[in-house]
């Protein structure tokens, strides 16, 4: 084994330790896409993992995040250190026509995760997903590789959005646990929610109000990442599909939960990951254009939804 093969390996094992539902996204994959993906999940794993290991806050805290950013920064310089990820992260970035202008925004993203706890708007709360996540769809994009020029963008990015509105929906109470609120305080206060509600993790009418409307704001955005799936290389358009599905399927859950997201994480086990999975390589390998849409509800029509939640 040569040392890019090392290095692909070292950051399969980060993706298959640490992905949960990516990792069975990229399964079916070719083998030189999928790996450039082991590698870009490796090192966006550890932008995320530099700024979440870091106690405290304040300009200390911050002064820290940005010394270690700066760190995996350089991993993509000129003249990277000795690491085990770089010989991946060279060969991709070589393969495949990826803006390193992403990684710069999504290390933002990570900083914004520290020096941010509230969001007043959906508009700022946007901003945030779009470096935590559409950055990284668009990354991910140039692997697939795909038709339609621009066409693409935009629906790659809404997809990366619905996926974070999912997380933040499914998170609510563990990220109240870290003095974190994801719910754009406009929106709080349009339902008559205080902060004090969310803490009590009681589940009242107006509390469900709440969360269908932030779960009906991201099927909308999985509703537009639509366009983007007969656009992406027919070998690599079943991991779009399949995360758009599994990500729906995990809303499907919390909808089928009548929006209580306090006593249970909502979550997919394993084999049903593996069965998606395939169903979703099937689907994308007999239709080269259109698929069923990933954003479909999926509890009211498939009952092992609620049985596979872990």
């Amino acid at each position: 084994m040569n040392e890019i093969d090392r290095s692909y390996e070292w950051a399969r094992r980060i993706a298959r330790r640490e992905a949960k539902n990516f990792y069975y996204g990229f399964l079916l994959l070719p083998y030189e896409k999928r790996r450039s993906l082991y590698a870009v999940y490796a090192y966006s794993r550890r932008l995320d993992d530099a700024v979440d290991s870091i106690e405290g806050d304040g300009p200390s805290a911050l002064d820290e995040a940005r010394r270690r950013l700066d760190g995996l920064r350089a991993l993509i310089g000129e003249t990277p250190p000795d690491d085990p990820l770089v010989p991946a992260l060279r060969d991709t970035l070589a393969r495949y026509p990826i803006e390193r202008r992403f990684f710069e925004e999504l290390a933002e993203g990570m900083l914004m995760d520290l020096s941010i706890r509230r969001y007043e708007t959906f508009a700022d709360l946007r901003l945030y997903c779009y470096r935590a996540a559409s950055v990284i769809g668009r990354i991910c994009l140039e692997i697939f590789g795909y038709d339609g020029a621009h066409a693409a963008h935009g629906p790659a990015e809404d997809l990366g959005l619905a996926m974070q509105l999912t997380n933040i929906l499914r998170d609510v109470g563990e990220d109240l646990d870290r003095d974190r609120i994801y719910l754009p305080r406009e929106d709080l206060e349009r339902f008559g929610v205080s902060e004090d509600d969310l803490r009590r993790r009681a589940i009242d009418e107006r509390i469900r109000a709440l969360l269908r409307f932030q779960g009906e704001r991201a099927r909308e955005y999985f509703q537009r990442a639509e366009a983007l799936y007969p656009l992406v290389d027919s070998d690599a358009r079943y991991c779009p599909v399949f995360l758009g599905r599994i990500y729906s399927k995990v809303l499907d859950v919390i909808e089928s939960r009548n929006w209580d997201v306090f006593s249970k994480r909502a979550r997919l086990g394993a084999s049903r990951k593996i069965a998606l999975a395939l169903k979703t390589w099937r689907d994308t390998r007999a239709r080269r254009g259109s698929v069923a849409p990933a954003h479909a509800r999926a509890f009211s029509t498939d009952p092992q939804t609620k049985k596979d939640v872990e």
